[in-house]
This record gives structure tokens, sequence and C-alpha cells, in this order.
């Protein structure tokens, strides 16, 4: 499959305007304006607990739970061998020398033993908010890829799953419980932009009700395409990764919270040692066969560090974003809480912040995300 049409949209996806309200009045506060009362409330669970690390327990398999620093690879490895097919196939390699060509060689073999080819997804395997990560079309995009990609850093290479539909999955299970429950589902949409014939990309951007207010997000990005344009009808996706802070459009898809899906993602999350929290990120080939609990495949599993992103949906208040930010890291805390009495301890802060300021140093190496 062609590269272009890997990406074509449905119509249902179109632009912002489509999908609702275009923007929340607090949805590009500067991060200290909205997480400000969150982390003075993660404070105040921190001296209920006694323990400020405490959500590190939350999930003991993974490297701090999963708040930070933890590998993408080593978490989809947990998956049990019968929920392996779940997964979009992956693989990893170590960027080595000064010759990417070397590396190249390396992840294509890689990508041939995994049994996929292109255009697949490069990520880093250590990182968040969708830094670094590229849909690669062919080996000459790969080679400029592992070119921009820092020296001696883990690298995951993963199957492009050709579906429309991308959704963060947000699933809690307390220790002892027989099964876990869907929290949050986030449906996420690529933003676009709709050409007449006459206005440049830069233009188009800039004049666009929601693309228009956060530019820096898209401009930087497309910067050898902005003198473009577009033919009239002509619809241009702006960015492929579905993150939030990397400018794609979230709306609230709670009501897909079926037993039938939240019995598959149960299955998948329980065959993980030790998984009680954290959010499945999926791509599916619509709404109505995912909740069925059909036609998905898992991308990424994110641990303690994740959020329950409904909260970015346009329509969301402010309180009640607050409210679920709240009520999603009490029970980290609290599954934190339930391991720790069962014997697993907490991360040092002081190793919370190494693994912290190297994921930092990281992300600020990587290339830039599509």
């Amino acid at each position: 499959m062609k590269l272009e049409s890997a990406l074509r949209q449905p119509r249902a996806q179109a632009a912002a305007s489509d999908l609702g309200p275009v923007v929340s009045f607090f949805e590009f506060w500067p991060g200290w304006a909205f997480y400000g009362p969150i982390a003075a409330y993660w404070i105040g669970l921190g001296l209920r607990y006694g323990s400020f690390s405490l959500p590190t327990a939350a999930n003991p398999n993974i490297t701090l739970g999963g708040l930070c620093g933890e590998s993408k690879r080593s978490i989809l490895d947990q998956v049990g061998a019968a929920q392996q097919c779940m997964l979009a196939r992956y693989t990893a390699i170590v960027t080595h020398g000064s010759d990417p060509r070397a590396d190249l060689a390396a992840a294509e073999a890689a990508i041939a033993t995994a049994g996929f080819t292109y255009p697949i997804v490069a990520k880093p395997d250590i990182g968040c908010n969708g830094t670094g990560v590229r849909l690669v079309a062919d080996q000459a995009d790969l080679l400029r890829y592992l070119d921009a990609f820092p020296r001696n850093e883990g690298l995951l290479l993963q199957e492009f799953i050709h579906h429309d539909g991308e959704a963060g999955l947000f699933y809690i299970r307390e220790p002892g419980e027989r099964s876990g429950r869907l929290t949050s589902i986030t449906l996420k949409y690529p933003p676009r932009v709709i050409g007449d014939g006459r206005s440049t990309l830069r233009e188009l951007i800039l004049a666009d009700p929601r693309a228009g207010q956060v530019p820096h997000l898209y401009l930087p990005r497309l910067t050898r395409r902005l003198h473009e344009i577009p033919l009239r009808g002509e619809h241009v996706r702006l960015v492929f990764v579905g993150n939030h802070c990397k400018g794609s459009i979230f709306r609230n898809g709670i009501e897909l919270a079926t037993p039938a899906l939240t019995a598959r993602i149960d299955t998948l999350a329980q065959s993980m040692p030790e998984f009680h929290f954290g959010r499945i990120d999926v791509r599916f080939e619509s709404t109505q066969a995912l909740a069925r609990g059909e036609g998905f495949h898992v991308i990424e599993i994110n641990g303690a560090g994740s959020e329950a992103t409904h909260v970015w949906d346009p329509s969301t208040r402010l309180r009640d974003a607050w409210r679920a930010q709240f009520f999603h890291y009490d029970a980290a805390f609290r599954i934190g809480a339930a391991n720790r009495t069962r014997g697993f301890h907490p991360a040092r802060l002081t190793m919370m912040w190494r693994d912290w300021r190297r994921q930092k140093r990281l992300m600020a190496a990587y290339p830039l995300n599509d």
C-alpha cells in the first residue's frame, strides 16, 4: 500500500469544525496553570500515604511503574504469548557508531525477522508525548531518521496498522480484583486543512480556527511544504502522531467502554505480570468494531505516567477535567499503597529524578515527530 493511501482519512475526520467545539477555554493554557492544582493534589496524596513516589509501585514489573524513563519495548514484551496477536508487530535496535547505514542494515534485518515491511512507525524506546515518532515510508526515509537519531540509544520499529481510527483506553485493576475496568476512552483525530487552490499551506494553517491558535505545533514540521498551494478540496494532514501536545484533536469516547471491549482489554492487561494502571493506545478499524472488542491492534502500553486524555476534548469543562485527573492519580496512589502492602516498594525520589532527567535529555535529542 502506498503511503498516501495509507494515510487517507474518512470524511468523518475531515476537520476540527466537523467534530464539535473547536477549543476549550483552558486547552491551551500554560502547563503550570492547568497542572498546578494537580501537582498540589499529588503532594497531598503523598502526605496522606507517606510516599511521594508511591505510584511507581502501581505496576511493579515496569521501570518506575511507567511514571517516566521506561522502555516501550520492555512493556510490550510483557504481554502474554496468547495475547501478542493483539499487538502491532514490533522489533527494536540500538543505534551504534557514526554510520547510520550500519544501523539501517540492522534495522531492516530486524524488521524482516519480525515479519513486516514499509511503511513502518519508528519511535524512541524511551520517551513520551509522541516525541520523535515518525511514519517511515521507505529505506531512504528510514536512513534519514537514523541519521538524526542519537547514538547508542534504543529505537522501536513497529508495523504500521492501516486503520483510520486511533484511541487511548485507560485501564485500572485494583490488586486482588478479578477484573479491571476502562475509566476513560479518547478518540484521536489528525488535524487537517482543506485546500482552496489559492492559499499556501502556511496561510491555510494560520486561517484554520483550531490550527491557527497553535501554529507552532505544525509550522516547524512542515517548513519544506509551507509554500505549497494545495488543490481545491485537497485534504492535507498536519500531524501523524496521535498526541494532544503535538496537535492531534481529542474527543471523549467513553460510550465505547462496552463489556465486550472491557473484557478484551482485561485479557490483555492480565496477561502482563502485575499490570494494574495505565493507558493502552490502539489503532482501530471502526468504532463499531472497537465497541465489540474487535478490529484493533495495540500500538503502545503506558503505565503510571499516562493521562486520561479525554480531558482534552474541547467540550470538557475545566472542573470535570480536574476531577478526572484527581480520580486517576488517587487510583495510582491507592494501587501503589496496596502493592506496597504486598511487598512491592516504591522507587526512591532520587531514582525518579535521575530517570526523568535522562528522559528529558533524550527527548531534546530526538528527531522532530511526524
